[in-house]
């Protein structure tokens, strides 16, 4: 009997050995920026601005059905607005539009828990943490006008550095979904919601701007038992 249960044990042990995998790549893909920013009681939307992300990834699979996965990730995101320009000066009538992109350059480290349904289509929950590196607002106003019979129109660009006025974690959990295909090559999504406030809160303002995100990417996983 007793030898009976060593062997048993021995094989249970032999089994999950073999089911332990550990596996690595890069990834990239594409990714859907929206910002939300709040203040004076308003909420203020911006359009989603269309971005991409790539780095590498490590994954390590207890089992059949479940693993851990970490990874390294550069991401520009942020967004943008475009408002309407109307007045008038000196007798002119002037309209326009104003145009600003938020650009904000991260440094992403996803770690989530992943679940197989099959071998090949998993499902995971984790935490995205955030770092801000570079932090840039370029606005575009673009004017046209007629006075004395004549026409006229004017752009003028400016970048400005935010990146001091602006908070450098950005927390966001993600759900999402992998499919792996047998030669390694890999395809997920993802969407991320933004929970930290970016700005930072100076002179006695109150406001938030917060970062949610869609990830559509492509990857390859080397290594193996």
């Amino acid at each position: 009997m007793k030898k009976f249960l060593l062997i048993a044990a021995v094989a249970v042990l032999g089994i999950n050995a073999n089911a332990q995998e550990f596996k690595f790549g890069p990834k990239a893909g594409y990714s859907l920026s929206m910002l939300k920013a709040t203040g004076e009681g308003n909420t203020y939307k911006f359009d989603a601005k269309s971005t991409f992300y790539v780095g590498g990834m490590a994954e390590y699979k207890f089992n059949d059905k479940f693993a851990v996965q970490g990874e390294v990730l550069y991401s520009p995101i942020g967004g943008k607005q475009e408002e309407s320009v109307a007045y008038t000066e000196m007798g002119v009538n002037v309209t326009g539009t104003e145009k600003t992109d938020w650009k904000l350059g991260t440094v992403q480290i996803p770690v989530s828990a992943k679940y197989y349904a099959t071998e090949n289509l998993a499902f995971g929950v984790g935490l995205n943490v955030g770092i801000l590196i570079s932090a840039k607002v370029k606005s575009t106003v673009s004017l046209s006008g007629s006075a004395l019979g004549e026409s006229f129109s004017e752009s003028e660009s400016s970048t400005e550095d935010v990146k001091d006025h602006m908070n450098k974690l950005n927390l966001a959990p993600f759900v999402g979904a992998e499919y792996t295909l047998e030669n390694g090559l890999f395809f997920d999504a993802r969407y991320n919601l933004g929970i930290s406030n970016l700005a930072k809160k100076e002179d006695g303002e109150n406001g938030t701007l917060k970062n949610s995100f869609i990830q559509v990417g492509v990857g390859f996983k080397f290594g193996g038992n």
